[in-house]
């Protein structure tokens, strides 16, 4: 008989989560047919209770909003790149118990964008200020040789983003989310707010815009990323950072590399386009 791996996706929402779509995507194309990835409806509270009922069976924990930041207590050791944003996404359990943590979102970034040709940029702009914002000031500390502006809606915000810029490395400029509309002329642009926030911006459009980075994935395309294609702007969207991170996550999780990434994105599109 195989050892059974149990793998799973925790949250709260959860339910629209195209983690366990990708991931067993790459199990499939892997020939894993003993491994297994569920979602589960985790909120901070419940959070270590569900760890500590975890048997050895499980190899890993993918981890969305609540749980980023509450599951650091309850690990062994962090990564250096998840320690910058005070924010784990990735779980794995060793065969010794130990429980390691990593963020696989600040690398996925960086591989969407060398995907699409983006390397290194002079500038850039980041839309919002929340937790993606944070882990888009860390890839751009890798790949931004110049100033990084962030528009914000508070002054409090702003001064997270600043913060975030002088602990990584970067320099981050505030701006108000009320001049927006001109951060859309800078080189690369990370669209990291919620859906609908950057509607409003679709009109300010530039004519040959640069590279616009959109981490939403559904609804798709986003007013602002269809704008900007029409344009004939590059656009990476927030599929691509799913399935990026996501292969970094099944690389750690089974020590099989490289994960399929064709196969994974397939399988992304496919259920996004049955929604």
């Amino acid at each position: 008989m195989t050892h059974a791996h149990r793998a799973a996706v925790l949250g709260s929402p959860i339910a629209h989560s195209l983690s366990p779509v990708l991931h067993r995507a790459a199990y499939a194309e892997l020939g894993l047919t003993d491994w297994t990835y569920d979602r589960f409806e985790i909120d901070e509270q419940a959070l270590p209770g569900f760890i500590e009922g975890l048997d050895s069976s499980w190899a890993g924990l993918s981890l969305t909003m609540p749980l980023k930041r509450a599951i650091i207590p309850l690990l062994d050791s962090i990564s250096e790149t998840a320690s910058a944003v005070e924010a784990v996404n990735t779980v794995v359990f060793t065969e010794d118990g130990r429980r390691l943590g990593d963020n696989t979102d600040i690398p996925g970034m960086i591989a969407a964008l060398r995907e699409r040709g983006v390397e290194k940029v002079e500038s850039a702009a980041v839309l919002g200020a929340g937790a993606t914002a944070s882990s888009a000031v860390a890839a751009l500390a890798a790949m931004c040789t110049g100033p990084v502006t962030a528009y914000v809606r508070s002054r409090e915000r702003g001064d997270e983003m600043r913060g975030w810029g002088e602990r990584l490395g970067v320099d981050v400029r505030i701006a108000d989310w009320a001049d927006a509309g001109q951060a859309l002329r800078a080189p690369l642009v990370i669209a990291t707010t919620p859906a609908g926030t950057t509607d409003a911006l679709a009109g300010a459009v530039p004519d040959a815009p640069g590279t616009l980075f959109d981490v939403l994935y559904e609804p798709w395309p986003t007013g602002l990323a269809a704008a900007w294609s029409s344009r004939s702007g590059a656009v990476v969207g927030g599929l691509d950072l799913l399935v990026h991170q996501a292969v970094l996550q099944v690389e750690q999780m089974t020590g099989r590399s490289p994960a399929p990434l064709a196969a994974m994105r397939k399988a992304g599109e496919e259920a996004l386009a049955a929604r």
